[in-house]
Order: C-alpha cells, then structure tokens, then sequence
C-alpha cells in the first residue's frame, strides 16, 4: 500500500493559511535573470526548491552534467540521488551519507510547507515507493539540516574540487542562485580553470 508522506501541513498546526500548493514555476524572474547573465566565465545555476536546474551557465554544465539532457522527474536531483546510482558519482564516499540524509530533510519540509497536493508531495510518495534508502531517512524525521558551504566533488577530468556555494534566494518563485567558486591560488582554482576549457560552447 502506498505511503503518504504529509498528512497535515505545518501552517495547519500552528493555525495559519497554509501556502500555495505550487512550488513556483521554471519562469526565472527579471531580477535574477540578469544576476545570473553576468556569471558567464563562473559555475552557476538557477534551481527551484525542488533541485531542479532550470538555468546554468557554460561551466556549470561542465562541472554538473547539461541539465538540458534530464527530463520529467529526473531533473530533480533529489529523485535522481535515490533512483539512478550515477548522480552520486561526482561526490566523495564519505560525503554521500550527510548529502542523501539533507536531500530527504529538504523534501520533508518542503512538502509539510507546500501541502499533501503539492508536487514535493509526490515526489517524496514516489520515492518512498521506488528507494529503500530513501523510506529508512524519511522514517528518522530529520529537518532542520542545513547545507555546508563548502562543496566537494571529485570530477572525473580535474579530479578533487573544494568550492564555496554561495546562495541567492528568489522567494516569489521558490528558486535559488547558486554560484560556486574557488579560493585563489588553491589547487581547486587551478582544476577549476582546466574545467573551462571543457565547458560546453
């Protein structure tokens, strides 16, 4: 039988309106749209809360994969953490556990936010049909998890890369900016340079 991840919403309990059943739309607003147009030599993404790519730059496709390559569920790389054992090949071993355990604290609360009608909603009642993995993290209850600002991946051209993620956050349309950058002088700077040879044209 099919599990249902949200019964009742936050908002609900604590007695207020609760949200728009929507998590937005892939319409990126002006504002950021013009951010993200002079971030054309750096890694940079645009995301709905999702973990949808729904911009990103040349060398973020580089470092990430083309984003225009996934569809349907697919494009979330929640769902794709859990379903196809490929996503989690950019990211060191010792990193999967702590990332795989945010993806599912993200979810939670993005479905408690948005309500049981919500996409985050079946997407969460998806995957708890669809990963074993996925049911044991959703069971602890986790929220509240808050994503380090270092982020290191282990690219298959350049190898090891130790990049800030800095965060901008569109709250009309739920998407979030994320721009990643090396530390000068580092070798993560140096790979990083290499890698832009490789960004797609």
């Amino acid at each position: 039988m099919p599990r249902r991840p949200i019964e009742i919403s936050l908002p609900r309990l604590a007695g207020h309106r609760p949200p728009d059943q929507g998590a937005g739309t892939d319409h990126v607003g002006p504002g950021m749209m013009r951010i993200f147009d002079r971030l054309v030599d750096t890694p940079a993404e645009v995301v709905s809360e999702l973990g949808e790519t729904l911009l990103q730059t040349p060398l973020a496709a580089a470092l990430f994969g083309d984003a225009r390559e996934r569809q349907g569920r697919a494009r979330s790389i929640g769902w794709r953490w859990f379903t196809d054992p490929e996503a989690r090949a950019l990211f060191p071993v010792e990193d999967r556990d702590a990332t795989g355990r945010l993806y599912v604290s993200s979810l939670r609360e993005i479905a408690a936010r948005r309500g049981p009608g919500s996409t985050a909603a079946g997407l969460a009642t998806a995957l708890l049909e669809r990963s074993e993995e996925f049911r044991v993290l959703w069971d602890e209850q986790e929220v509240g998890l808050v994503p380090g600002s270092v982020k290191r991946y282990d690219h298959p051209d350049v190898g090891r890369l130790e990049l800030q993620c800095q965060m901008l956050l569109d709250p009309e349309q739920a998407h979030v900016l994320l721009v990643y950058t090396a530390e000068p002088g580092t070798v993560s700077h140096e790979r990083l340079r290499l890698l832009s040879v490789l960004a797609p044209a």
